[in-house]
């Protein structure tokens, strides 16, 4: 039986010594060590947003009435003087008995005058009266020669849809106002729709805009507006384009901040300069990268590897067969790598500590 127990405590004895000799072959090991090298760094600043066309025009009809027909698809191509829409004039009963009744007043005011001028005429060629009377009543007879012809023009435009003046003819085609891609149909055949006047902003019908001309709109973050400025280089990732990037330009930081949830914000517009490849489509998701500063063929180093102590940075090195900290400093940072401006020369190696375990 004893022999058993010295046997068992040997056993254990040459594993403890086995397992304190790997300990210490493990400690011995030397540290994994990453180099400084050159490289490039560039500082950028995020916005997210959409993407938009530059002007886009809702039109609009200057006539009331019903939709006759559509005269075009959602995505067709139209240039300026296209037409869009007919509409049908659809006046109310008391709007077409008051415009007849109105073409009725007129004529008989100007009927009556029209007897005036001409009882007139005869009794100044008489010298019966004088010049002054004469031209008032040729001032009284084309005033209501005007609002008759006012009248008719009206009843005519109520009936009709259309007329034609002595400049310009009026009908009640909308055509398109300029160039472009028709973007969204807001009414359909059978719809009402109210005119565009001084007093009220009208049914819009559809909308228009230049796909060439494209922008971001976006808003960035208070950390980086104070950053950017315009003229400053862009790159534009669409949400539904992961292959594709688009370059652009800073056109426009709005000077006022708006609030969403706990964020400051403030909106911004990047010009797209070059457009050409996959066809962009207007309310697309994106981001854009706004390169702040850039340097290039410096000295960079992981980020991770630099310690904070005090206001002060620090990286490990070996001296011999210690380790030390050794101060350093940085300049411009990517969030990945930093510049190296003092402390560390091309090639010297830092010590990587391995990543904590989480327990």
């Amino acid at each position: 039986m004893k022999k058993w127990i010295w046997r068992i405590v040997a056993v254990a004895a040459v594993g403890l010594f086995a397992f304190l000799l790997i300990s210490g072959k493990k400690d011995k090991e030397p540290p994994k060590q990453v180099e400084v090298v050159r490289g490039a760094i560039s500082e950028k600043a995020l916005a997210v947003g959409t993407i938009e066309p530059e002007k886009e025009i809702k039109v609009k009809s200057i006539i009331p009435g019903i939709v006759q027909e559509v005269l075009f698809k959602v995505g067709d191509k139209v240039k300026a003087g296209n037409p869009l829409f007919t509409i049908s004039p659809n006046p109310t009963p008391v709007e077409y008995v008051e415009t007849r009744r109105a073409v009725e007043v007129a004529q008989i005011a100007l009927s009556k005058l029209q007897t005036d001028r001409e009882r007139n005429i005869q009794l100044f060629a008489k010298d019966l009266i004088s010049k002054a009377e004469m031209d008032a009543i040729e001032t009284s007879y084309n005033d209501a020669a005007l609002k008759h012809k006012i009248a008719q023009e009206r009843l005519e435009l109520m009936e009709k849809g259309r007329i034609k003046m002595s400049n310009r003819e009026i009908d009640s085609t909308v055509k398109a106002p300029t160039s472009g891609m028709v973007l969204s149909q807001s009414v359909f055949q059978g719809d009402p729709v109210v005119p565009l006047t001084n007093y009220q902003p009208g049914t819009e019908l559809c909308s228009l805009a230049d796909m060439g001309k494209l922008l971001f709109k976006g808003t960035v973050d208070e950390i980086d507006v104070g950053k950017i400025q315009t003229g400053m280089a862009a790159e534009i990732q669409i949400g539904a384009l992961p292959d594709s990037l688009f370059p652009g330009q800073v056109e426009r930081i709005f000077p006022k901040a708006k609030k969403e949830g706990n964020a400051t914000l403030f909106d911004i517009e990047i010009f797209i300069s070059d457009s050409a490849g996959p066809q962009l489509r207007a309310g697309y998701s994106a981001t854009a990268t706004i390169v702040v500063r850039a340097k290039e063929n410096i000295l960079i180093l992981p980020e991770r590897l630099v310690l904070f102590e005090n206001g002060k940075k620090f990286v490990e090195v070996m001296n011999g067969e210690t380790v030390e900290k050794k101060e350093i400093k940085t300049g411009l940072s990517d969030g990945l790598n930093i510049e190296i401006v003092e402390g560390l020369a091309e090639g010297a190696a830092v010590i990587e500590r391995p990543p904590r375990e989480i327990k």
